[in-house]
């Protein structure tokens, strides 16, 4: 009864009731519809590089660079704008990065030269990193520590998607509607403006402007949150207090490390798959699928992947994220050694999904770990610097792999560098205590 009186009264009613429910899907899809269409504006660069190349006459090594212009300026952005979705809200800042973003990928489809390319390339790296750490925040903020690896598996799944559409969308513009390089920068990002802007009319920051009680985090009932540095924080705590609260906490960097060797497995199938399997033995193998397809068959492995280990970490293991993670580094290596010993056909295939699907899927576990660790009014801020490491390691084992690869003239060694990196991975998972 006095339950009743509060609710006609106005006052906060039970995350439990239906109504909440309600809310919290709709924060969740706004956010996954959002970040579906965000690789438009980062993952298309490499169908654009034929035609750059024909127009410009740039190397692929230049063009390299510009890639990486990207990708430094990203991992920069995520230690920056985690902090900025804390201050600000992950509304407004997921909003502002998919908004930029689009307008500076419409700069570079107007470049003359490998400047004009280059730049406007790397600023819209930094606006790139607008959406995942701000977007993570907003669903710590609506999410409880029990269902987090659900949440997180489900956000991950749609960035996963995500590659696949960009995939599409690109070959749609080049292939099917026979446009220049250019229109590639043009097309696919209006999706993710409409994404942006349909995130920004649906989403609430948190649970209390709809009237709603925030869940419980559960910081202060896990054993490995640091109790002097998982607390939840006021809305006036300053930006250097939240970057010393997160870099103290030592299971964060730990994190931070093994997400590093993780993401570096992740890009040395992203990169250097397709150079495998478009190589000079494909012509020869016994295979019905086009070659094309193959770069489809790994996001979608990865894409379900993360949706597994997300629901594994939270019913299997108890919300215990570092088992998640190291039984699929364990058999994301495992697969990357069955691709090794495979010759190019259709049974590679299956096991390059399969260790899409291993390799990626920790990702979800890897992210649910900030709020878990550091508490939600943190989250955007330790998810940032979590992506920090996640891209600096990456991007570190970019260039050893292709030298390793240029020396042996043997594409197929990225299978077991893969698979070392899952290990190492896996390894310092071990040290993520709950």
């Amino acid at each position: 009864m006095e339950t009743a009186d509060r609710i006609q009264a106005g006052a906060f009613v039970a995350p439990a009731e239906q109504s909440f429910r309600r809310a919290q899907w709709r924060m969740l899809l706004a956010a996954m519809f959002c970040y579906f269409f965000f690789y438009t504006g980062r993952q298309t660069f490499g169908f654009a590089i034929p035609g750059i190349q024909e127009e410009f006459g740039l190397s692929k090594t230049a063009l390299g660079w510009a890639s990486t212009c990207l990708l430094w300026c990203y991992a920069i952005g995520q230690a920056i704008n985690g902090n900025l979705g804390d201050k600000f809200g992950g509304r407004r800042v997921m909003t502002a990065g998919a908004v930029l973003s689009c307008a500076a990928n419409w700069v570079v489809s107007f470049a003359v030269g490998f400047k004009s390319l280059a730049i406007p390339w790397g600023i819209n790296g930094y606006f790139q990193a607008l959406g995942w750490a701000p977007g993570s925040r907003l669903l710590s903020n609506w999410w409880g520590a029990g269902e987090r690896g659900k949440v997180y598996g489900f956000y991950v799944f749609a960035a996963g998607c995500a590659s696949v559409l960009s995939f599409v969308t690109s070959i749609v513009v080049v292939n099917i509607l026979q446009l220049d390089w250019r229109w590639i920068f043009r097309l696919p990002v209006l999706l993710m403006l409409l994404g942006g802007i349909t995130f920004y009319l649906i989403v609430r920051e948190r649970p209390e402007e709809l009237g709603f009680r925030s869940p419980d985090t559960g910081v202060a009932r896990r054993e490995d949150a640091d109790h002097a540095t998982a607390v939840e924080t006021d809305a006036e705590e300053s930006s250097w207090s939240r970057y010393q609260a997160v870099l103290r906490n030592p299971r964060l960097i730990i994190a931070g490390l093994s997400i590093g060797f993780q993401n570096a497995a992740r890009y040395g199938l992203i990169v250097w798959v397709p150079v495998h399997f478009l190589g000079k033995n494909w012509k020869t193998a016994e295979t019905l699928i086009d070659p094309a397809w193959i770069s489809v068959a790994l996001p979608v492995g990865m894409a379900f992947g993360a949706l597994s280990n997300g629901w594994i970490s939270d019913r299997l293991f108890g919300s215990s994220r570092s088992k998640a993670i190291m039984l699929y580094m364990v058999l994301g290596a495992m697969a990357s050694m069955v691709m090794y010993q495979l010759p190019t056909g259709m049974g590679a295939i299956v096991a390059l999904f399969l260790a899409g699907f291993f390799v990626y899927g920790p990702a979800s576990s890897f992210w649910a770990l900030c709020p878990d660790l550091v508490g939600a009014k943190r989250a955007g801020t330790a998810t940032g610097i979590l992506n920090f490491f996640s891209y600096l390691l990456a991007g570190l084992g970019e260039p050893l792999i292709g030298r390793i690869l240029d020396q042996s003239g043997n594409t197929s060694l990225v299978f077991p560098i893969v698979a070392a990196s899952c290990i190492i991975s896996a390894v310092i998972a071990a040290f993520i205590r709950r």
